[in-house]
């Protein structure tokens, strides 16, 4: 019987799986390794021990257990992390217990606020009349009934506090509705509802927990203008649980199949997800109406470093657009882009549509989608079409505006023979010769930090002294190799600090050691990569500079008393104090 629940899910969970839910683990030797989500790097740093059930990142020194993992990776405090690991082991937390009062955060309360919401709207959906109608429009989009249940979609009345009074009635204050992100506090202090007439999009996070919301104007009851100023989809602000530029819509559905495919597909909007998946394609995700962000990029690399861009794009209208391209070039992504209309969308009645995004080709005809998946381009071709597309190669204006565009990629290409390659095809469709776009190039000047994102961050780890870098690697070499313990001398253990001596002295009496720093140490011995034969001379050496550090410093200390036992005219200690250096003296040498 566990005495805690603590211990129960830590004795349920696998800390592989927990943390191979989040990232994407690679099986090395008796562990796992993978990219550290908690900084940027190049190298794997990041190691996982099934048998010690911890994990640590030997570039940014961060490391624990699996509650400390979710804090880290989820950004919440340890009753959160509770919580969390508690529903995935199918482990009750009693109410009664003060560990549930603690966990009854303001964090759980708005999850708790944002669930209440989504039953809300969801049952607007169904049984108002407005509500119906909301839900014919979804149909008539090519959701299914199945869908609509599925994404929990909903409606919200339109009305000023129809959402804000229900949740009032079962127990809520409304300023806490507000910091749910679902009222807003006038200039007067009363709240209104922020979500009014919309059909609704819950947004979940990787526990598939509500923690913000879309809202889109229903279009029967709002017939845009050109001139219209209501927004045609609005969002939760930032609050504690929600930030657009961290969430991705559709991620906790999607995570698994993109881990499964090795590849992220990344759309425009809410029924560009729904659609998708509903069609079969489930690694399908979105950005929550904001451009990519580092951090959201960072997400997508846990599972899968191939990217797939399924809307329609111009980069060189489109700012955001560009900067969201180079972001994932920069992190290592394989960028191809997949292009879901050509040109605009058409016309009706005069009027241009816009072009079609991936929810409209898939209701008019998912084969096309599929066939479309199937022939990504890749990010040159991409940048080549887009850049010629509206502009005319044959005027030296023409040839201007897009060698603009293009140069500052070619220029980013490393390989020599690629690069080669795509400034031969500029030079023929622009009809110049190859050597003014080599010249050209040599003018063109790249940022050195891409928007203010370092591909690989430098961590600043608190320094160690020598002698703590030594007893590291000592017990290290030690963990290795614990027939090589005996090697130290029971005599020579003062030279050791109080932490070092304490773990020598139990690993020769074979007690069982559980800290964080030895368990740190024990998974750097495993994931050492040393030859046997080289582990007892590193073991000697590492003892030797030890012992002559710790003499050093004693020697040094004598000498400062013997100053002052000179100063005093204190013969007898000065006498002790000599003989005292002169064997110390002889040991070192």
């Amino acid at each position: 019987m566990f005495t805690s629940p603590i211990d129960e899910i830590k004795n349920r969970l696998d800390i592989v799986e927990v943390i191979g839910s989040y990232i994407k683990l690679q099986k090395t030797g008796a562990n796992f390794r993978a990219l550290c989500p908690f900084h940027s790097e190049k190298k794997p740093s990041f190691f996982v021990s099934p048998a010690r059930q911890i994990w640590h990142c030997f570039g940014c020194g961060t490391g624990g257990d699996i509650f400390k993992f979710v804090m880290q990776i989820e950004g919440v405090e340890f009753g959160d992390a509770l919580r969390i690991l508690a529903q995935k082991a199918g482990v009750e937390l009693k109410r009664q217990t003060p560990e549930y009062a603690q966990l009854k955060s303001e964090r759980q309360r708005l999850y708790e606020i944002c669930e209440l919401a989504t039953r809300f709207f969801e049952r607007q959906l169904l049984a108002s009349s407005v509500g119906k109608e909301a839900k014919k429009y979804l149909l008539s989009r090519g959701i299914s009934e199945d869908s609509v249940k599925k994404w929990r979609l909903g409606y919200s009345p339109d009305s000023w506090k129809s959402l804000s009074d229900f949740l009032v009635s079962k127990g809520y204050q409304r300023e806490e509705i507000e910091r749910a992100g679902l009222s807003i506090k006038n200039e007067q202090g009363s709240f209104y509802d922020r979500f009014r007439g919309r059909i609704i999009f819950p947004i979940f996070d990787l526990n598939s927990q509500v923690n913000g919301f879309g809202g889109r104007l229903q279009p029967t009851r709002h017939p845009r203008t050109a001139t219209d100023e209501i927004a045609k989809y609005i969002n939760t602000p930032n609050t504690l649980l929600y930030d657009k530029s961290r969430i991705l819509y559709g991620l906790d559905r999607a995570k698994v199949e993109i881990r499964k495919k090795d590849a992220c597909i990344l759309v425009e909007g809410y029924t560009d997800v729904i659609m998708a998946h509903q069609s079969g394609t489930q690694n399908v995700v979105a950005t929550s109406g904001t451009a990519l962000t580092p951090y959201q990029l960072k997400v997508i690399k846990r599972y899968s470093e191939n990217l797939i861009l399924g809307f329609d794009m111009d980069v060189a209208g489109d700012s955001a657009t560009k900067r969201g391209i180079d972001l994932a070039q920069s992190l290592g992504f394989n960028l191809k882009v997949i292009r879901l209309s050509e040109g605009k969308g058409g016309s009706r009645n005069g009027v241009s549509l816009p072009p079609k995004d991936a929810a409209d080709i898939i209701s008019e005809n998912p084969q096309k989608w599929l066939e479309t998946l199937q022939n990504p381009k890749s990010i040159l071709e991409f940048y080549f079409e887009s850049a010629f597309s509206g502009r005319n190669p044959k005027t030296p204006e023409g040839k201007k505006e897009i060698s603009k565009i293009l140069l500052p990629v070619l220029k980013r290409i490393p390989n020599q023979i690629e690069k080669s390659f795509w400034i031969q095809k500029l030079a023929e469709e622009l009809e110049v010769k190859e050597e003014s776009i080599e010249e050209e190039l040599k003018k063109v000047k790249l940022e050195e930090e891409i928007y203010g994102l370092e591909p690989e961050e430098q961590i600043n780890l608190p320094p160690k002294s020598r002698k703590e870098l030594l007893e590291e690697r000592l017990l290290t070499m030690i963990l290795k190799t614990p027939q090589n313990l005996n090697f130290i001398e029971k005599n020579k253990l003062t030279y050791f600090s109080p932490q070092i001596q304490e773990i020598l002295i139990k690993l020769a009496e074979g007690q069982k050691i559980d800290s964080d720093f030895f368990n740190y140490l024990a998974l750097k011995a495993e994931v050492e990569e040393i030859g046997e034969r080289e582990i007892l001379p590193e073991i000697q050496f590492c003892l030797k500079e030890i012992q002559f550090l710790e003499i050093k410093n004693k020697l040094n200390q004598i000498s400062k008393d013997l100053k002052k036992a000179e100063s005093e005219k204190d013969s007898q200690k000065i006498e002790k104090l000599t003989q005292e250096f002169n064997q110390l003296a002889k040991d070192i040498i």
